[in-house]
């Protein structure tokens, strides 16, 4: 079987329907919630799929005026990192990996943009301060995507839509949002969808 082009989300909302009627040429899949949980979900796809190249899509949040809810984005980069990390309050080995950078260029004019991947939602004021030093916005699964592509030499990117502004209002302006975001992200997506 010839290698085609992966899709994944971290759960089935964020693929608006693509789940049960995947575009032609492309196999869809969900990787699960968190970056462990995608890590493992997406290395256990390109051990099954052998893609040809991996389109990671969902919802994010921003954290300051460079991003405003309904904003569709290109992750540039993606930084696995954390408001203490940040701060000082906590330190990472010298030799791990925190950093990859998108090695698919997506034939689409969205704005690119550095996404930092905390291990949990940033609720903090500080936390939103510190992480959008680095990043214009926060997600949970990019690193594990990434990361996991990187490791199989499989071309990834991620395509997101911003549901939410990071802080104490988070989580119920994601659930507000994160289904029309998603559609029209799958609806901007649509040439790129088409031409597997």
């Amino acid at each position: 079987m010839p290698a085609a082009p992966l899709l994944v989300a971290a759960f089935p909302p964020e693929l608006a329907g693509l789940d049960g009627a995947p575009p032609p040429g492309w196999r869809v899949a969900t990787v699960g919630v968190g970056a462990v949980a995608a890590a493992a979900g997406t290395a256990r796809l390109i051990a099954a799929e052998r893609p040809d190249r991996v389109l990671f899509v969902g919802t994010c949040g921003a954290y300051d005026g460079r991003l405003a809810v309904g904003d569709l984005l290109l992750a540039s980069t993606v930084l696995a990192t954390s408001q203490d990390e940040l701060s000082g309050r906590a330190h990472r080995p010298g030799i791990e990996v925190v950093r990859w950078d998108a090695t698919w260029a997506v034939p689409l004019a969205l704005p690119a943009h550095a996404v930092a991947v905390p291990p949990a939602i940033t609720t903090a004021v500080e936390g939103v301060r510190a992480l959008g030093s680095v990043a214009a916005a926060e997600h949970l699964e990019a690193s594990g995507v990434f990361a996991a592509c990187h490791a199989a030499g499989v071309p990834v990117a991620a395509a997101l839509a911003v549901a939410n502004r990071v802080g104490p209002d988070a989580s119920a302006e994601w659930r507000a949002n994160h289904a029309r975001v998603s559609r029209a992200l799958i609806a901007a997506l649509g040439p790129v969808l088409a031409a597997p």
